[in-house]
């Protein structure tokens, strides 16, 4: 699996914001409200960074060595996949937060004020989410050994042809 690479979550950020902002000024400006944007919505996505982190640290911890408990390679393959989601996934939550902030910024009036602090609160736990993913994936890296050579092949070991 190819890790996650930083300048593609920051494309899918900038997409998101471009899009999502986009059909919600198409939204607004048809005459409806903005879309609901509440409390709940910051404390699931800073849930999101808890679980993302929490799944990590097993791969980490058998990764530096404390192996007094067996690591299920498809757990860790899994844990893998889920920074890798949660990198991407990320971005394209900070494009929505911020859009809907940007859809709230001429008129900063009342609730509208609140639902603005709200997506900036929830566009910075989106970036946790992201910083996360890049983390917990580069937990899941496993270290080369020093004894072998790059390209080197091991004639003892047996191979699947």
């Amino acid at each position: 699996m190819t890790p996650a690479r930083v300048v593609n979550a920051l494309l899918i950020a900038v997409v998101s914001v471009a899009a999502c902002w986009a059909g919600l000024d198409i939204w607004t400006g048809s005459g409806r409200d903005p879309l609901p944007l509440s409390w709940p919505a910051v404390a699931g996505t800073v849930a999101l960074v808890v679980v993302v982190i929490a799944a990590g640290l097993p791969v980490r911890r058998w990764v530096h060595g404390r192996r007094d408990r067996a690591l299920d390679p498809l757990v860790a393959a899994r844990t893998a996949v889920l920074a890798k989601a949660s990198a991407y996934g990320g971005a394209a939550l900070v494009g929505w937060y911020l859009s809907q902030g940007l859809v709230l910024l001429p008129d900063l009036v009342g609730a509208r004020r609140e639902r603005f602090i709200i997506a900036l609160l929830a566009a910075g736990a989106a970036v946790g989410v992201s910083v996360a993913g890049f983390v917990v994936q580069h937990w899941c890296r496993i270290p080369p050994d020093d004894d072998e050579t790059p390209g080197s092949a091991d004639p003892d070991r047996d191979s699947v042809r």
